[in-house]
């Protein structure tokens, strides 16, 4: 009898290869401690023969998904984490949160810890992923999906974003409806997407309004305290600096509360400041900060429901979801004396 009619199992594939079952099985799992000449001929011969791991032989469920970000030093994490642990909780499911700290060294250990506990599903809330990482992951074969706050990886997979655009706009509107001509913006990392969104409605707000867009002020940022402080330093230094302020995260426009009062400015009699996330620290501060929400617990409990689909075997209604985001105006933002 021929190899090609009798069952093709992974012994006959490792007999043909030259190799042990171990290693195959290494392969069909999407191990990385396999050499490239080796894995070549063993898809290979997976190829030839047509092997097809079968339904029956998947492993049982483990219980687990993976939540990764690439900080946790964030309070927008938490927001996160509270949504996708409200529906993993109902689903009788844990939750394994890592920080990956944007090193390769990190990741590849994530990876591994992935691969060993054989989780259900993974969340990824990185704003980067190398592709040897990408194609690591798609070896592993596990139910993905991608919340994009902060950007995302370039996976083939279910995403979950919000209304960086309109939140942008709405922001801007609200200082220019309030008298604002000069606008100061002080924004996120400009790789990511959502960065790019929010300036970018910012920039129409102004066009709508018949402002014209002035670049000296747009001060770089990273959505965290320490840019917001910066930027706001170098936005009053100038010759004819701003009334207002819209900072690209709640962070920034916090740091630009501690700027201004370090010159003796008030929030919101000498500048009105804008946020964007309303993170709960938001409201409590001093005074309350007027900010676009991010719906960041929905955007966390959309993408487990969506991860339970994907681990069902169901596919998503829409590979890309943008959650509403909402202005909330609170008291650091009044009309500008003209």
């Amino acid at each position: 009898m021929s190899t090609d009619e009798r069952k093709v199992t992974i012994t006959v594939i490792a007999q043909e290869a030259g190799v042990s079952v171990p290693t195959v099985s290494r392969v069909l799992n999407g191990r990385s401690d396999v050499s490239p000449k080796t894995r070549a001929r063993i898809e290979a011969l997976l190829a030839q023969h047509g092997y097809r791991r079968r339904v029956s032989r998947r492993r049982e469920s483990s219980g687990l998904i993976d939540l990764v970000f690439n900080d946790l030093d964030s309070p927008w994490a938490v927001e996160i984490i509270r949504g996708v642990e409200d529906v993993a909780h109902a689903a009788a499911l844990g939750t394994v949160v890592s920080a990956v700290h944007r090193h390769s060294g990190a990741t590849r250990q994530w990876l591994e810890n992935l691969r060993a506990r054989a989780s259900d599903g993974v969340i990824l809330v990185l704003s980067t992923l190398q592709p040897a990482h990408q194609e690591e992951l798609r070896r592993l074969n596990v139910p993905t999906v991608v919340i994009d706050p902060a950007g995302g990886p370039a996976l083939d997979v279910p995403t979950i974003g919000a209304t960086n655009w309109a939140g942008g706009m709405a922001a801007t509107e609200h200082l220019t409806s309030l008298g604002h001509r000069r606008i100061g913006f002080i924004a996120g990392p400009p790789a990511l997407l959502c960065s790019r969104a929010r300036l970018d409605g910012y920039r129409a707000a102004l066009d709508a309004a018949g402002i014209d867009v002035d670049d000296t002020l747009i001060k770089p940022g990273d959505f965290y305290h320490e840019s917001g402080f910066r930027g706001a330093s170098e936005l009053m230094d100038l010759r004819d600096p701003p009334t207002a302020i819209f900072a690209a995260s709640d962070q920034m426009a916090l740091g630009v509360y501690e700027g201004l009062r370090q010159r003796g400015l008030r929030v919101p009699d000498d500048v009105s400041v804008v946020g964007f996330d309303d993170l709960p620290e938001a409201r409590w501060s001093s005074p309350p900060l007027s900010t676009v929400r991010q719906p960041l617990s929905e955007m966390g409990m959309l993408a487990t429901r969506t991860l339970l689909r994907l681990a069902r075997g169901e596919q998503p209604d829409s590979p890309r979801v943008e959650l509403a985001t909402d202005l909330v105006v609170r008291d650091s933002t009044s009309e500008h004396a003209r």
